[in-house]
């Protein structure tokens, strides 16, 4: 089977990527402090580098208006399930819930979506040829990079293959990362800490102890 030009230079770059974001994920705390800027960096290097267009990276104005209704959507979701959580006992206040965290996880949200859609993705499809093999592919590992955290990992299985093939259609970032933060602080409220941690993953959420 002949291999596509730039097979080596793809898959070079996913496991650079996947394994700079594992790597950092599974150090201590101080170290990943050190280290996660440096990985923001380089993963936004790479992408970069191949020169991309403002509405192929998806932080252009393509797609936008279209797009509008998926944080509503999310929204939506949100409320029904913290009525749920009100009615089983487990809606509880956020941890760190104060305007400069809850903007940082937003932020953080955002790159993500970056990370997956405009790092991965493409890549991906290249690799195995196929964009609906991308879009499951990038669900898993979004998945896996999410472990030993139960609760996110099925989440983001879930959300990281759906986020993907909304990405495809409507090539727009911002409701995306809007949406994920949104799913995101939800789970935070409305399943109890003692199971998600935090929303920790990786060392974090082994070493973590539950707060009284």
């Amino acid at each position: 089977m002949q291999r596509e030009p730039g097979f080596m230079r793809d898959l070079g770059e996913l496991i650079l990527g996947y394994g700079l974001i594992v790597g950092v994920i599974w150090m201590p705390e101080s170290a990943q402090r050190m280290c996660s800027p440096a990985v923001l960096v380089v993963t936004l290097a790479v992408v970069l580098a191949r020169r991309p267009g403002r509405d192929e990276l998806g932080i252009g104005l393509r797609g936008l208006v279209s797009s509008l209704w998926i944080f509503p959507a999310a929204a939506a979701f949100a409320l029904v399930s913290a009525a749920v959580a009100k009615h089983f006992g487990t809606l509880h206040a956020l941890y760190k819930g104060d305007l400069k965290h809850v903007a940082g996880y937003v932020l953080w949200t955002l790159y993500q979506q970056f990370l997956l859609n405009d790092y991965f993705m493409p890549r991906l499809g290249r690799v195995l040829g196929s964009t609906n093999l991308a879009v499951g592919m990038a669900g898993i590992l979004f998945a896996a990079a999410h472990l030993p955290n139960l609760v996110l990992t099925v989440a983001t299985l879930v959300w990281g293959s759906v986020s993907c093939a909304l990405f495809l259609r409507y090539r727009n970032l911002y409701m995306l990362g809007l949406a994920q933060g949104l799913l995101g602080l939800c789970v935070a409220v409305c399943v109890p800490d003692t199971l998600h941690h935090h929303l920790r993953v990786g060392l974090g959420y082994l070493r973590y102890r539950a707060m009284r």
